[in-house]
């Protein structure tokens, strides 16, 4: 069994004045017993159930698909779908527009000379923003004549927010053939 010195014991509990006055660092948090324990054992009511019509949506399949935006990962969306989400940035009081791109429709790198610069961001505007836009069958509308005036284009929606001054979503809307 190993012993302490006294002249160790000594210096230890020697303080000057301005060791004295100094805050003792932090040590980490406090011990998980000082906190209230809510759950308790074989306590199943808390979990989450949809009754058991446990129901999942195969998503976009990573082999040779390329991911684009927000909901790339789901089957294209239908008109009632499109719909719906153009209802949700309508709520949000975000002002919709649409933007188009006739060559990648994707974020690539092609004039990579410096660091974090990646082509393909910045999209055409169709039109200007639908400020004052209070229905999604008018986005829909304009997205048909974006589609028809390019009909090999990648279309988007955007949504803004004209008081934060942002974007707030994005996603496509529609793909040229054989994407």
């Amino acid at each position: 069994m190993a012993s302490i010195s006294s002249s160790a014991v000594a210096t230890v509990n020697r303080t000057t004045a301005a060791q004295a006055s100094m805050v003792a660092p932090f040590t980490g948090l406090k011990s998980s017993a000082a906190f209230p324990v809510t759950k308790k054992a074989n306590d199943f009511s808390s979990l989450p159930s949809n009754g058991g019509r446990v129901q999942c949506m195969k998503v976009w399949p990573p082999i040779n698909m390329k991911k684009y935006e927000t909901l790339s990962y789901l089957p294209p969306l239908s008109e009632a779908s499109l719909a719906k989400e153009v209802d949700y940035l309508l709520r949000n009081k975000w002002v919709p527009c649409l933007e188009f791109e006739l060559e990648h429709g994707f974020v690539y790198r092609e004039h990579h000379h410096s660091p974090g610069y990646y082509d393909g961001r910045y999209w055409t505007m169709w039109k200007l923003p639908m400020f004052g836009c209070t229905d999604s069958a008018q986005v829909l509308k304009e997205l048909e004549e974006c589609k028809k005036e390019y009909p090999n284009a990648f279309v988007r929606i955007i949504g803004f927010d004209n008081v934060r001054q942002v974007q707030c979503v994005s996603f496509i809307a529609a793909k040229p053939p054989g994407f």
